[in-house]
């Protein structure tokens, strides 16, 4: 196979002809010598609106392939390499129990499917539903606000992720194909084949539903188990090594190798491993409010004003301030909604959510600046009790509902009395209120700055009318709970802190891959159970 970089199509050009035609022309070659063309890369040039295309990284299977690369080989052309993602060797140490998993977002799911796959017999433990009683109980509080603190947007089966844009871009370099493999899951589990190839890949919540629960079906047939409305509420140790764990507040389960895969909400959980002396650290985040745009301005502003069959356009801004603060957008949603995804009974969070189509007449994201230690304090759930001030005062300003206001409104410090020409798209009841009520001034400031200037980036982006949201607070986790780099334990042996709740992902790529780095350091120890 010969791996081509820089393949450029126009947008209009229909994409498989397109692209033999370019290697063709490209290799001086008929259309009969090309017997497969594989995309690996594509992503969307729009630095020139005047010629938008794609731009493709491609593997081609050709007749008299060395021929081909003695006479063009450079560093567009070239032999592929191989990224076939390789599960390491199991171990011949013995377990005494099988591994349980805490948490089926996207680093418990990816550690059990490995595990299972691998004969380890896992047994995953959430203290949500599955997703079929899950989004009834979301849906339910969405229309109604009736919480239930144990099955939400941020617990239950598939995660925090699962009521997202599903986004799974990330910028971890991937040198020995974890990412592709996370992404090889999701396709075999029903998500769209594209994502093994565009450079901002996303699934939408709706689509995710089904994918997570082919997962779990697989997991299950792989020998794995998963058990419900199932939380941990203490670990049992005995000179620093993990015995047993108590669920439920009632039952004890026989344990030595435990995944705490408990995603960056799980406060209760992060309060008793911290009363248990588990080592743990506060870690900078960001927090913020959350913007919507019409998402047909965002796209004139992106692509031109051509009617041109292209997706809902993103965006990704950064800015620093005149106090050296650096303001940034995050989590953005094309086509998307802003939703409640609250987790505490008196607090109020908030996140974006796209469906597969991003079909919504807003665009969505997050508008943020960091907060370290510095801000917050410097003991390990000092992040944790400064997320909960501010989630409170959303609570409040909203009367329970989303809080949110006009952008000129902000600036001014009023409070909004009425909405303007764009209209919210929310999942979640919302209030009109005054969110610089919410923030230390600074961070008022940061905002307010970062937002005019993303204005000299984006056209249109600081319109007297654009809709600001309350809170965004779970940017990632506060925490880190730290872990040894060659075996993967944490302070106490046998407990293996995984994923963005622990501190070592961010994202639902991210997350993915670092499950399946736990599974690697535990297999490679230990001998399979069945």
């Amino acid at each position: 196979m010969i791996r081509m970089r820089e393949m450029k199509v126009g947008v209009q050009e229909e994409e498989t002809s397109g692209i033999k035609n370019k290697v063709c022309k490209k290799l001086h070659l008929t259309a009969k010598e090309i017997k497969n063309i594989t995309i690996i890369k594509k992503s969307l040039d729009a630095r020139d609106k005047k010629n938008l295309h794609y731009v493709y990284e491609i593997d081609i299977d050709l007749v008299n392939e060395k021929n081909i690369l003695r006479k063009y080989g450079s560093n567009q052309i070239f032999l592929s390499p191989n990224e076939k993602y390789q599960f390491p060797s199991s171990g011949s140490k013995k377990l005494d129990n099988r591994p349980i998993i805490v948490g089926s977002g996207p680093a418990g799911l990816f550690c059990a499917y490995l595990l299972a796959e691998h004969h380890y017999s896992p047994l995953v433990i959430e203290r949500g539903d599955k997703i079929e009683q899950r989004v009834g109980v979301v849906e339910k509080f969405w229309k109604e606000g009736i919480l239930d603190p144990e099955c939400n947007v941020q617990f239950g089966e598939g995660g925090a992720g699962t009521f997202s844009d599903g986004k799974l871009n990330t910028l971890v370099k991937d040198k020995i194909g974890r990412g592709k493999k996370v992404f090889e899951i999701l396709v075999s589990c029903g998500a769209p084949p594209e994502i093994l190839y565009e450079k901002n890949p996303h699934v939408g919540t709706d689509l995710l539903r089904t994918v997570m629960t082919n997962m779990r079906n697989k997991i299950i047939e792989m020998g794995g188990e998963i058990k419900y409305r199932t939380k941990l509420t203490d670990i049992i140790v005995n000179q620093g090594s993990l015995q047993a764990i108590e669920v439920n507040h009632q039952t004890i389960i026989p344990c030595s190798h435990l995944i705490l895969a408990i995603g960056h909400s799980a406060r209760d959980t992060f309060q008793m491993l911290h009363e248990r002396r588990i080592k743990m650290e506060a870690k900078p985040f960001a927090v913020g409010l959350r913007v919507q745009h019409p998402q047909k301005m965002i796209d004139e502003a992106q692509y031109g004003t051509r009617e041109i069959p292209l997706p809902p356009a993103s965006y990704k801004l950064t800015a620093t301030t005149s106090k050296n603060r650096s303001v940034y957008t995050f989590c953005m949603c094309p086509g998307g909604y802003v939703v409640n995804a609250s987790s505490e009974e008196n607090r109020l969070v908030i996140n974006g959510m796209s469906n597969h189509q991003r079909n919504s007449k807003n665009a969505n994201s997050a508008v943020v600046t960091s907060v370290t230690p510095d801000d917050f304090g410097y003991d390990p759930l000092a992040g944790i009790e400064f997320q909960r001030r501010l989630e409170e005062k959303a609570y409040q300003l909203g009367k329970g509902k989303i809080p949110i206001q006009l952008w000129k409104d902000y600036l001014e410090n009023q409070e909004s009395k009425k909405l303007g020409a764009v209209t919210p798209v929310m999942k979640g009841k919302y209030q009109l209120a005054n969110l610089n009520l919410l923030f230390p001034e600074p961070i008022n400031e940061a905002l307010k700055e970062g937002i005019t200037l993303f204005d000299h980036k984006l056209k249109g982006f600081s319109r007297c009318d654009i809709i600001l949201a309350g809170v965004e607070s779970r940017t990632s986790s506060p925490i880190r709970i730290i872990r040894d780099s060659e075996t993967g334990f944490s302070s106490v042996a046998g407990i293996y802190p995984c994923g963005e709740g622990a501190g070592y992902a961010g994202g639902i790529t991210t997350a993915a891959m670092d499950g399946i780095t736990i599974a690697e350091l535990l297999a490679s120890v230990y001998e399979p159970i069945a």
